[in-house]
């Protein structure tokens, strides 16, 4: 059981939420600024289609770093305390953050300013990719066993929060005379970050140590190399997880990046107007989100995954399809509700995942698992989607390649589901290296 008091637990919960919003806040910016402005200010020889892609592969690399992220700050985490982790991600992230904020554009130094800002993405990168997984167990190992998924929903609300935060900054800068919003107003929101970094820091200094943590340090029983560990013990149990959050890692960037490029450049939306749709499709997941983590605490979390998903399967191509009407009532509405069930299963997949693996390997593990998923389906979603169009000149392969990600992700969460959770202290036999992770 958890020895954190209530306002302990309090405390980390609304630390992880008002940390990750930061962290993601940062991070997604930078996606909504490579589906509006970056291809034509750094990639300006382009054609307006190769501008829009070379600045989704600069999206993407931010991705490529993520794992390095969770294997360092895993290990720091692992090792040396998930509150000393969380603290040294957010520096990260807001440094590099206002650091795209300020770089010159390609008209200013030419070839260097894309290589800068890929330097950037890249810091960004490893920020993030130690951020989620040090913010989910600061929360969840303060509660109490049966209510680890419900904690770990804090940490998840960080990314809707965050998402508004982008979307309302851009939206704003968005009214600005097209000349002011390319010279500088495009800028705004990546400066105003490092305001944002000095709250985040203050509310983590003043948090507990993670009491499994605590646990560990005075029996003498944290991983020396837990990376090492993992890739020994659990390799397929990893494999698994980031199956699982294959759906979450590619959903927000579809919708929120692909999406708003392929209105915008495509189907002649209005920017400040499709970025309103977005804006709607994250206050809607801020406020139904947390229900999924509501249901896994009191039903069975298995049969909750299992709905939300298969619900989910119908409502992308309902979105896409509602998007390309060219309508702004009707491409809010078929945001909205392919939000629903997978931002439900955001909500349980944090606990879920902590759940699954013991505490002297778990920063590493789940974040891992997460930023790996990020590399593979999220950072390449916006990047898939734009080549698929510009090949086939249709949404429908798009489409399909959502559905497939989505059935990945629903098998995936119930295998994960079925193990069961495992103790805090679980050790292996040797004799099941290499398996799943369970004895026999």
């Amino acid at each position: 059981m958890s020895t954190s008091t209530p306002s302990m637990r309090r405390k980390a919960g609304i630390a992880s939420f008002v940390g990750t919003t930061i962290e993601w806040y940062d991070f997604y910016i930078y996606g909504t600024a490579a589906a509006l402005v970056l291809g034509p200010l750094f990639f300006p020889n382009a054609s307006p289609a190769a501008g829009v892609l070379a600045s989704f592969a600069t999206f993407w690399v931010g991705f490529l770093a993520r794992p390095i992220g969770g294997i360092v700050f895993g290990h720091l985490g692992d090792r040396l305390g998930r509150k000393t982790a969380l603290v040294a991600t957010l520096l990260l992230m807001g440094v590099s953050t206002l650091a795209i904020g300020l770089l010159p554009v390609y008209d200013d130094i030419g070839v260097l300013a894309p290589v800068l800002l890929v330097v950037a993405r890249l810091v960004q990168g490893l920020a993030v990719g130690g951020e989620w997984g040090g913010a989910v167990l600061i929360a969840s190992e303060h509660a109490s066993k049966n209510r680890r998924i419900l904690y770990g929903a804090f940490a998840q609300q960080g990314s809707p929060a965050g998402q508004m935060l982008a979307t309302g900054s851009f939206a704003l800068v968005a009214m600005l005379p097209e000349d002011a919003f390319l010279s500088w107003g495009w800028r705004v929101p990546f400066l105003v970050s490092a305001a944002l970094v000095v709250v985040g820091l203050v509310i983590r200094l003043r948090i507990e140590e993670s009491p499994a943590l605590v646990a560990m340090r005075s029996r003498g029983t944290t991983a020396r190399f837990p990376l090492a560990e993992l890739l020994r013990e659990r390799t397929m149990l990893v494999v698994v997880s980031v199956g699982a959050c294959a759906l979450v890692a590619a959903a927000a960037y579809f919708k929120n990046t692909f999406a708003l490029s392929w209105a915008v450049n495509d189907l002649g939306f209005d920017r400040q107007v499709f970025l309103n749709v977005v804006l709607i499709s994250s206050t809607v997941q801020f406020f139904t989100q947390p229900l999924g983590a509501f249901m896994a605490t009191w039903w069975n979390p298995r049969k909750v995954v299992t709905a939300l998903l298969l619900i989910e399967l119908p409502l992308f191509p309902v979105m896409f399809w509602l998007i390309s009407t060219g309508s702004f009532g009707l491409a809010a509405l078929g945001m909205a509700l392919a939000t629903l069930p997978h931002t439900m299963y955001y909500a349980i997949l944090a606990g879920m995942l902590a759940e699954a693996f013991p505490a002297r390997m778990r920063y590493t593990a789940i974040s891992l698992s997460y930023a790996l998923a990020g590399t593979l389906f999220g950072g390449t979603a916006p990047l898939v989607g734009q080549s698929l169009l510009a090949a086939t000149g249709s949404i429908v392969p798009v489409v399909g390649y959502s559905l497939v990600i989505v059935l990945v992700s629903l098998a995936a969460a119930r295998y994960v589901l079925a193990r069961g959770p495992v103790p805090d202290d679980e050790r292996l036999d040797p004799a099941v290296t290499g398996t799943t992770g369970r004895t026999a």
